[in-house]
């Protein structure tokens, strides 16, 4: 019988080793999405089983990202604001059951019309990724990156 997961993140020291291996982990799951949209078009992909569900959630939760010039094109800043967190982590909570590695940390876009780079991507949780490129592909937002 092995032991129980006794891991805390909150009371965990920031292990340098740690942070570099999850910094690492981020940077391969960006460019194995990157590669992904730049051959076939975000409006044809699925990301998980629940893509609906999240979609859904998210515009009900986050009803300003209706707006596609704001779906696509965001500040970190915003998603970083006290109310903002306080708004994202009822969202996430909708999903910490469902979705796999729904809080590990990850990289956004913060415009759509961009490719990841220094300025335009913040580092986010799983589920907000997935809320955002969701909600852009269903939008179209993404298929130019595959020359659509």
């Amino acid at each position: 019988m092995s032991a129980p997961n006794t891991f805390n993140a909150e009371t965990a020291e920031n292990l340098e080793d740690m942070e570099k291996q999850f910094a690492v982990l981020a940077v391969e799951q960006a460019e194995t999405y990157w590669n992904l949209i730049s051959k076939v078009p975000g409006s044809k992909l699925r990301l998980t089983k629940f893509d609906d569900e999240i979609y859904e959630k998210f515009q009900e939760h986050f009803p300003e990202y209706k707006d596609l010039s704001r779906l696509a094109k965001f500040t970190e800043e915003e998603l970083k604001t006290k109310e903002a967190k306080e708004r994202w982590r009822k969202f996430i909570k909708l999903f910490e059951k469902k979705v796999d590695d729904f809080n590990f940390g990850t990289l956004l876009r913060t415009d759509a019309s961009a490719e990841y780079g220094q300025f335009t991507t913040c580092f986010v949780v799983r589920l907000q990724f997935y809320a955002f490129e969701i909600a852009r592909n269903k939008s179209k937002l993404n298929d130019w990156a595959a020359g659509q």
